[in-house]
Order: C-alpha cells, then sequence, then structure tokens
C-alpha cells in the first residue's frame, strides 16, 4: 500500500495520454504524419528485455524509395530522430539523434541501417537506470510510463515538415544488466513541456498514407519496373476509413485500453 500513490500517478499519466491520443492503425500497423509507418511495438506495450526493440517501415509501405535521394528530389526522408521520455520520471532519453556515438550509446542515422530493407529495425540498449524488474517501486525509480517519440523531418512533394509522433509504452518487464548499458545521464537530455515541443502544430500535416489516403508522392523515377516515378495510389476510401476514420479510432481504442488495463494490473 505504501507505493500506492506512486501506482496512481503512473497510471494517471497513461490516462491522460490516453485522452490525448487517437492512433490511426489498420493490419497492425501505426500511420504517422510522415513517410514512417511503425510496425513495433503497439501502443501500451510492456516492455523490457536486453534492448528497446523499434520498427519502421520508411517508404510508407512503398510510397517512397529509399535512399540515395537528390537534393532537389521534391519527396524524401532527412532524418529520423527517436528518444524515449516521460514527464513522470523527468527523463528524456536520445536513442538515435542521427550521429552515432561511442559504443552505440545513441544510434547513428537508421535511413543508412540495414541497406535495401524497406524496415529499419532500430535496437537500442536499455540505460542503466531502467534495469529492474516490475513496476516502479517508488518515486525515485525511473522505470514507468514513457513514450517512444519518432521525429520526422522530410519532404513531401516540395513541402518541408517536421513532426513528432509520440508512442506510450511502460518500462515494466524485466531488463537485465548486460554490461552495454550506458550510463543514464551520458544519454539524458533536458525535458520540454509539451507547450515547448507544441506537437499539434508541428503535426498539421496530418497523418499520412493510411488506407484510405490517395495522396500522390512526387519523385524521380529510380525504379525498374517502367512506371512514371510516381509511388502507387492507394485503394478508394471507404465510409469510416482514413484519416483519423471512425473504425480506425475504434480499433485504436480497443487495442490501447486492453493494454491500459493490463498496465493497471501491474501498477497497483
Amino acid at each position: 500500500m505504501k507505493y500506492l500513490p506512486h501506482g496512481v500517478a503512473f497510471l494517471s499519466s497513461l490516462v491522460s495520454r490516453a485522452i490525448g491520443l487517437n492512433f490511426t492503425i489498420a493490419g497492425g500497423q501505426i500511420f504517422t504524419p510522415g513517410f514512417a509507418v511503425l510496425d513495433a511495438p503497439q501502443p501500451g506495450t510492456p516492455l523490457g528485455g536486453d534492448t528497446i526493440e523499434v520498427a519502421l517501415d520508411v517508404t510508407a509501405n512503398g510510397r517512397l524509395h529509399l535512399p540515395p535521394y537528390g537534393d532537389d528530389s521534391p519527396s524524401r526522408i532527412n532524418n529520423i530522430t527517436i528518444f524515449l521520455y516521460s514527464y513522470v520520471t523527468g527523463r528524456n532519453f536520445t536513442i538515435t539523434n542521427g550521429t552515432a556515438s561511442t559504443n552505440n550509446v545513441s544510434l547513428g542515422d537508421i535511413m543508412q541501417s540495414e541497406p535495401g530493407s524497406t524496415v529499419k529495425h532500430v535496437k537500442w540498449n536499455w540505460p542503466d537506470c531502467l534495469v529492474g524488474d516490475g513496476k516502479p517501486e517508488n518515486a525515485d525509480s525511473d522505470r514507468g510510463a514513457y513514450n517512444i517519440s519518432i521525429r520526422q523531418n522530410f519532404r513531401l512533394n516540395g513541402e518541408d515538415h517536421y513532426t513528432i509522433f509520440d508512442v506510450p509504452i511502460s518500462v515494466t518487464n524485466k531488463i537485465d544488466f548486460t554490461g552495454n548499458n550506458p550510463p543514464c545521464d551520458s544519454v539524458n537530455n533536458p525535458l520540454l513541456t509539451p507547450e515547448e515541443v507544441d506537437a499539434e502544430s508541428a503535426n498539421s500535416v496530418g497523418i499520412l498514407f493510411a488506407p484510405g489516403d490517395s495522396t500522390v508522392v512526387q519523385q524521380p523515377d529510380s525504379t525498374d519496373d517502367g512506371s512514371d516515378g510516381i509511388g502507387p495510389t492507394k485503394p478508394e476510401a471507404n465510409p469510416g476509413e482514413g484519416l483519423g476514420g471512425a473504425s480506425a479510432l475504434k480499433q485504436t481504442s480497443a487495442v490501447y485500453w486492453i493494454s491500459l488495463l493490463s498496465l493497471l494490473y501491474f501498477t497497483i
């Protein structure tokens, strides 16, 4: 019982995230305000193990060519950076900012990883302050509720965008010390307030390339299939589909709240 207030705060943070977030999910994929499509993890997933793993399709399921891009390409991904942050713990860890550090304490440019693969698998060693098992046991713990924050700097049809996409997860599964865990302070950054981040303005482009979205991607033709260099169009939209469609939101709510209930079980 003595840890109940901290557990309630942990759950409260997840509830507030649930109220503020809607996800567009189709076929298990989560669509973002950008070219990246999140394959894993799902929102609300309890995570642990030796590494945190994020799988991103960086071609919008084949709509965008892989790099290298020409400087004058009307559509391209400039870079994708990923952070792990929590307003509960006050931590803001760099998973990748595009430049690899010594011993991969933070990772390099994910667009250059796994050449030829449209899906990039980001695997990052948990920092040492997250080593442990189970829910946070007191207010000083760095384990608990976090967001994987995916930042995309890209150009779509001649217009530049920088978007922010957060996926709530919980660090509650077992994490062992492997000897490769970076010191937390070495990957920690100052945590900006939501007002300073202003994700709503950054994401004004909206969710892209979900089923029902017929956005045409303008890009030079670098394929050998005789196409005109413009990405294939998506199927025609059906009622309830599309960006923020009712069917997508219902599926999202089910996934999110089932995960949230499981987190509640581990929290209090």
